[in-house]
């Protein structure tokens, strides 16, 4: 599996309101910063592997769409960091981790 990456207010609108459908979630990533660099590859391992069918998943590139970053953190009132993974379901955040907390293991033991 894939993710989409999310570069626009717009796309993240769609996202947001999709949501009460089906389950997002949004990997908010630091080109410059390798804690970031770890977790991507974490994320990509989940999908990787087997990740949950009944999600979507996307990614935010946080330097390059800081305005769609900084809307994603006032959308669901989570305060922003990077990297960060956030669940979205019903337009409203269910979890959030981020830093070294961003494991296969753990996308797995929630997401699953």
């Amino acid at each position: 599996m894939q993710w989409k990456e999310i570069t626009t207010l717009d796309e993240w609108k769609d996202v947001l309101g999709q949501s009460a459908g089906r389950g997002k979630v949004i990997f908010k990533h630091s080109t410059t910063c390798p804690v970031s660099a770890n977790a991507l590859n974490e994320y990509e391992q989940y999908l990787a592997d087997n990740p949950n069918k009944d999600i979507d998943y996307s990614l935010i590139k946080v330097i390059e769409a800081r305005p769609v970053s900084n809307q994603i953190a006032e959308d669901l009132g989570v305060k922003h960091e990077s990297p960060q993974i956030i669940y979205v379901k019903n337009k409203e955040k269910h979890w959030s981790t981020s830093h070294w907390a961003i494991t296969k293991e753990h996308m797995t033991a929630i997401l699953d």
